[in-house]
C-alpha cells in the first residue's frame, strides 16, 4: 500500500509505503510532522483490505488536518469497503495505479516531470528521475542522476545514471536513439528502426547497454 500527502497549499506531496496495517504508529509519526491541510491518496494493488482495517486506517487519519481522503485500488472489495466506510474509493487497473504513481514520484524534489517535445538543441537535465511525456527529437539530450522515462519516442541523445549508477535504466515507448549513455557505458543508437511497437528497456548488462522488451509484470 503506498499513501500519498499532498500538501493542498503547497502542492509538495510525500509518498509512504505501508506494509503493515497492523503496525502503523511508526508511519504516523512522519505524517504528524508534514503540515496541513492535507490530500490524502491511499493506492492498493492487488490487497484486499477488508472494512475493519480501513476503519482503523481512517481513525488515524482524523487525528491529523486533512481535507479530502481517497483510496485507488484494482481490488473490488477494497473499493467496497472504502465505500462502505463512506471514504471516495475508485476501482482502476493496475498499471492506471502503477502510472499514478510514477507521476508522483516524478514531482519529487529532485525529480522532473516533463511534458511535451524535447525539441532539436534542448536540454533537459535531472538530479533524480526524469519523465519525459512526449517525444525527444534527434539533437536533443536528456539526462539524469537516476532513470529516464520517455512516453513517447526517443529518438535523440539519452544519459542515464550520470552520477556513476550502473544500475540506472532508459525506457521509452519507441526506442530509436542517436546514442545512449548509462553511467560511463555508451551505445550508438541501431540503424534500422525498431521493427516492433511495444516499450523497452536499456540496462547494463556485463559492461554493455543492452536493450529489451519492458515486460511489467502482473498477477492478474
Amino acid at each position: 500500500m503506498e499513501i500519498v500527502l499532498i500538501n493542498t497549499k503547497t502542492k509538495n506531496s510525500e509518498i509512504f509505503s505501508l506494509l503493515d496495517l497492523d503496525n502503523i504508529h511508526e508511519t504516523f509519526k512522519k505524517f504528524s510532522s508534514i503540515k496541513g491541510p492535507l490530500e490524502i491518496k491511499i493506492f492498493t494493488v492487488n490487497e484486499s483490505i477488508n472494512s475493519h482495517q480501513l476503519s482503523k486506517l481512517k481513525n488515524h487519519f482524523d487525528k491529523i488536518n486533512i481535507c479530502s481522503l481517497c483510496i485507488y485500488s484494482n481490488n473490488r472489495d477494497t473499493v467496497l469497503s472504502g465505500k462502505y466506510l463512506k471514504i471516495d474509493s475508485v476501482f482502476i487497473k493496475e498499471q492506471e495505479i502503477k502510472n499514478k504513481l510514477l507521476l508522483f514520484n516524478s514531482k519529487k524534489k529532485d525529480d522532473i516531470l516533463h511534458k511535451g517535445t524535447v525539441r532539436s538543441g534542448e536540454r533537459i537535465s535531472s538530479n533524480g528521475n526524469l519523465c519525459i511525456i512526449g517525444d525527444v527529437n534527434p539533437g536533443a539530450i536528456v539526462s539524469a542522476k537516476k532513470n529516464i522515462y520517455v512516453w513517447g519516442k526517443l529518438l535523440g541523445i539519452a544519459f542515464a545514471g550520470k552520477s556513476g549508477n550502473k544500475n540506472a535504466s532508459i525506457a521509452s515507448l519507441y526506442l530509436n536513439p542517436l546514442q545512449l549513455r548509462i553511467a560511463d557505458v555508451i551505445a550508438i543508437g541501431p540503424k534500422d528502426k525498431p521493427k516492433n511497437y511495444y516499450p523497452e528497456i536499456a540496462v547494463i548488462d556485463k559492461q554493455t547497454i543492452i536493450i529489451k522488451p519492458h515486460i511489467i509484470e502482473s498477477k492478474n
